[in-house]
């Protein structure tokens, strides 16, 4: 075997060691998909500490594994490790959600604005449009948040750009955690049920101003809302420690 053979050979040898890297991180992503679902699901709530031992025992995954999952989920803004207590579900704050929905109306009303014709495919808002009242009718208003997420990604899926819907499943995905400080879901998402079909019909007829004109103050009543939230719970926070 020559020199430049047994050079390309020793390189090789090396790549048994990537091979047994890129099982964990596949491994570290289905873990994060879990996670990142029960935390959807509220299973996990905004400050919750994810405890490694508990976790990477039920799931059957090693503490390199988990860790590597946690750092997903940490980079994109769901977990956040504090030094010396673990990690713990994101809680947001009164800014970070202000900031959020500066940025979803950046984006989806100028998704909106630029529709000047019928979009080709509106299927995926329709079936999350037919999701949400189905969700209404079983009383699921978890069910209904989610399907109510949901169009405002296809929404945003209209502009058919893979950026966007990268951008926009991050910022939804942090979303669902401001959620879970409603009190009142139902008071909180069925309202928007009715809009979401407001904004479809405009798209169905072209008409992106229309939508677009709906979204601005849609978005602005959720914060509204949002915030109120985030304030009475303060309040109740300093009534349980005075």
């Amino acid at each position: 075997m020559s020199d430049i053979e047994d050079e390309a050979a020793d390189r090789f040898d090396g790549l048994a060691g990537d091979f047994a890297a890129l099982g964990r991180a596949s491994t570290a992503k289905l873990v994060a998909d879990v996670l990142r679902r029960r935390i959807a699901e509220g299973y996990f709530p905004p400050g919750t500490r994810l405890p490694e031992d508990a976790i990477g025992g039920a799931l059957g995954v090693s503490r390199n594994t988990l860790r590597e999952a946690f750092r997903i989920l940490t980079h994109e803004r769901l977990l956040v490790h504090e030094l010396n207590r673990g990690v713990f579900v994101r809680l947001l704050t009164v800014e970070e959600v202000v900031e959020l929905y500066h940025v979803r109306r950046i984006i989806e009303c100028a998704v909106a604005r630029e529709v000047t014709s019928p979009p080709p495919d509106l299927d995926a808002l329709r079936l999350e449009v037919k999701a949400g009242r189905a969700a209404a009718r079983r009383r699921d208003w978890q069910a209904l948040g989610t399907a109510n997420i949901r169009f405002h990604q296809e929404l945003a899926a209209l502009a058919g750009s893979t950026r966007i819907n990268e951008i926009m499943g991050g910022l939804l995905a942090e979303l669902r955690l401001v959620f879970h400080v409603m009190a009142d879901p139902r008071r909180f998402h069925e309202p928007y049920l009715v809009r979401n079909v407001e904004i479809l019909r405009a798209l169905e007829r072209g008409d992106g101003p229309v939508a677009e004109s709906l979204l601005g103050p849609y978005l602005d009543d959720a914060l509204a809302q949002l915030v109120q939230a985030y304030g009475e719970r303060a309040h109740t926070n300093r009534d349980r420690t005075s």
